[in-house]
């Protein structure tokens, strides 16, 4: 499994343990991510990320060695904090280790209040929650595409303006430098997201013309 790394972009997806979904109501979306700014704004940035029924995709980068250390300075994850020489490959599998306990620990927390509120027993969440390092621009660019037209790809929605959770809108405010380096500006990013929704409904249109 891909190890948690300080100052690296990660994509993050998880789904719903057999046929349950993640959300049922209104209420559970907003929970949800109380619950992860709570265990995970600590450790990571979310460039990216959209919700829906059944499973989740974020697109986050792992905050850096100095940052960890701060925000968790009697952690015993981090014995090799102390200093900021390069990390040895010991200390460098404590902090994945770290990082990841953290993910699942905002799983297994999100988890027991679902299960409290439905009176329902067992695993909300697929054992392990996938992750797949982001090594380049072209792949960080075509995530945020991805992230954001989850919803029209599933068909919860035909429009990005539909779907409220997601970061399609918050994008631009919060990271335009990003949004100029891998788009150009706003109209760019937004034209882009419609672009890719047209290359849906044109797929659509021919596979009902051929079926």
């Amino acid at each position: 499994m891909e190890p948690l790394r300080p100052n690296t972009y990660y994509h993050i997806y998880n789904h719903a343990n057999g046929d349950d979904n993640l959300f049922r109501e209104r209420k559970n979306y907003s929970f949800f991510l109380a619950k992860y700014e709570k265990h995970i704004a600590p450790i990571a940035d979310t460039i990216a990320w959209c919700l829906m029924p059944n499973h989740f995709h974020l697109l986050v980068r792992i905050k850096s060695e100095e940052d960890l250390a701060t925000a968790f300075p009697t952690s015993l994850a981090f014995p090799k904090f102390q200093t900021l020489e390069k990390l040895s490959s010991s200390s460098e599998l404590s902090i994945s280790n770290f990082l990841s306990k953290q993910f699942s620990n905002f799983f297994s927390s999100y988890t027991q209040s679902f299960n409290k509120e439905y009176k329902r027993r067992g695993s909300l969440f697929l054992k392990n929650f996938k992750r797949k390092k982001a090594t380049n621009d072209a792949y960080l660019q075509a995530l945020v595409l991805y992230i954001h037209l989850n919803p029209v790809k599933h068909g919860f929605t035909s429009g990005l303006d539909d779907w409220e959770w997601t970061s399609y809108h918050d994008v631009p405010k919060r990271f335009p430098i990003l949004v100029t380096h891998f788009f150009g500006d706003e109209e760019q990013y937004q034209s882009r997201h419609q672009e890719k929704i047209s290359f849906f409904a044109e797929y659509l249109k021919l596979e009902n013309e051929l079926t």
